[in-house]
């Protein structure tokens, strides 16, 4: 199964002339979710060839505007193109009256259904799990509500050994019965367990995004092991005080931050618009943790 990320916008606060605000597609075999928002996101849904009407489930981390600004004019644009699909909106409690008041004084209106999951409170919880993949939100350190997303792609089924479908004169039935963990019986009565026959899968793809918030001990439960770790890195270290005061990340905290929760890639994004060339916050970020490169607009990666 691939596992796409698609990087619509990597700037922090003000949207630059090469970086748009806070946005992200991930794409799994079919399915498609919408990380963040910011303004101009469907411009560059549009510009990076993506089609809009796919987009099944829109996470949103928090409601700062540079995350959300551009969901209205995305909502309204799917009704005007005709859709007729339920979308699933999951952010933070609030979402919903800012969309109706919003809709309600424009005269918009919506001829799709617009299914609200508001999160509230301070423990990861199970957003929406299907055959692709599940998604847990965790609390991140931010001046409002905010939360981080862990994406786990769902586990694969085992494959068989070499030789043994021919040992065995399989069916497709029996492979089938076989890999979901089911012993085969054959035509003698000998049983021949599952594990025998089958070797593991490659392991599930975790990806995690913590974008606007500080670095805390207490996020790394949640983001342990991941493949890819999209962290916070609105300022250099050298600005740790103002990171502080505004709480948001640096390079030395997001590569602490990949580093303790043994991530295997760090991508640096929301940057502040004070940086031309982010390339050496990248390196700043190596001395931490080497494996480290920056989000940019169009960046697209296949964690499989």
């Amino acid at each position: 199964m691939n596992f796409c990320i698609t990087v619509l916008g990597s700037s922090a606060a003000l949207p630059t002339a090469t970086r748009q605000c806070s946005s992200q597609v991930i794409s799994l075999e079919g399915y498609k979710m919408l990380i963040d928002c910011g303004e101009g996101t469907q411009n560059q849904i549009r510009k990076f060839r993506i089609k809009f009407q796919s987009i099944d489930d829109i996470f949103i981390s928090h409601l700062h505007g540079d995350h959300f600004y551009g969901l209205p004019g995305l909502l309204s644009s799917m009704h005007m193109c005709g859709r007729t699909e339920p979308i699933n909106i999951y952010a933070p409690k609030g979402i919903k009256e800012i969309l109706d008041n919003l809709f309600a004084l424009t005269g918009v209106y919506i001829n799709y259904e617009l299914r609200y999951h508001e999160l509230e409170g301070n423990e990861p919880m199970l957003l929406m799990e299907n055959d692709k993949c599940k998604v847990t939100a965790f609390p991140l350190i931010h001046s409002v509500p905010t939360y981080g997303f862990l994406i786990e792609e769902q586990p694969a089924l085992p494959n068989l050994k070499p030789g043994v479908r021919n040992t065995y004169n399989l069916t497709n039935a029996d492979i089938v019965s076989i890999k979901q963990g089911n012993d085969f019986v054959t035509d003698d009565g000998r049983v021949i367990p599952s594990s025998v026959l089958t070797k593991p899968a490659k392991p599930s793809v975790k990806y995690a995004y913590c974008c606007d918030t500080l670095y805390s001990e207490a996020i790394l439960p949640h983001i342990s092991d991941v493949d890819l770790l999209c962290f916070d890195c609105t300022f250099d270290a050298s600005m740790n005080a103002v990171a502080d005061e505004k709480l948001h990340g640096t390079t030395h905290s997001a590569a602490t931050a990949a580093k303790m929760a043994n991530a295997k890639q760090l991508m640096l994004t929301h940057f502040s618009a004070r940086y031309g060339d982010v390339e050496p916050l990248v390196d700043e970020a190596k001395t931490i943790f080497p494996n480290t490169f920056a989000a940019t607009d169009g960046l697209r990666i296949d964690l499989k």
